[in-house]
């Protein structure tokens, strides 16, 4: 079993990262195979709307999100971590989120696995990040763990909010019991760019 954790903050050893390593110390101590991908100093440009992925699968554009493609395919549970800034998730994290539309083939795809969310924040935010989150898991039919946020303005204060390290150790250990679960949507649920939402005719 693989757990992949995201830190998308520009940050190579910032509060995000601090988190996120309590997170797959959870999952190791469940006997889980972890990783740690960091954005920090990664070239990932912006989804440009080409809409090629959508037949192929394939995203033209050659940067270092072809690397965290592989990661993501090959993990069974996910787990985002992102700094607020400006009430919102990192310009890294919605990239991410917005270049997996490119993942839509059998076998290349979000669906049915596990995934969580670690927000890091020194002021307001938190909630539409963690929205935003749990909408696109649900919207690419993932399968949520749960979230974890905190107020830290440095990674040393982490050291003192016992409870804080618990709970997300405890999400690291609940995204291995859920991978385990095997929990699968009907295949009629997946869908390959499928049309959802609201409409209007």
């Amino acid at each position: 079993m693989k757990i992949l954790a995201i830190s998308c903050s520009p940050r190579i050893n910032g509060n995000t990262v601090a988190m996120l390593e309590e997170v797959l110390r959870g999952a190791r101590d469940k006997n889980a195979d972890t990783e740690l991908y960091s954005v920090s100093g990664k070239n990932l440009q912006p989804c440009d709307g080409c809409w090629a992925c959508a037949n192929s699968g394939k995203c033209h554009i050659n940067d270092d999100m072809q690397e965290l493609y592989e990661k993501i395919i090959l993990a069974d549970g996910l787990v985002f971590g992102t700094p607020i800034y400006f009430w919102g998730m990192t310009a890294q994290a919605k990239t991410i989120l917005d270049r997996t539309i490119a993942l839509n083939q059998p076998g290349q795809n979000l669906t049915n696995k596990v995934a969580g969310v670690i927000a890091v924040c020194g002021s307001l935010g938190l909630v539409d990040a963690l929205k935003d989150f749990s909408y696109f898991f649900i919207q690419r039919r993932m399968l949520p763990a749960n979230q974890v946020s905190a107020y830290l303005t440095n990674p040393e204060q982490l050291k003192e909010m016992a409870q804080c390290r618990k709970a997300a150790c405890q999400l690291g250990e609940q995204i291995v019991q859920l991978v385990k679960m095997d929990f699968k949507y009907p295949e009629e649920y997946i869908q390959r760019h499928g049309a959802f939402g609201t409409h209007t005719r």
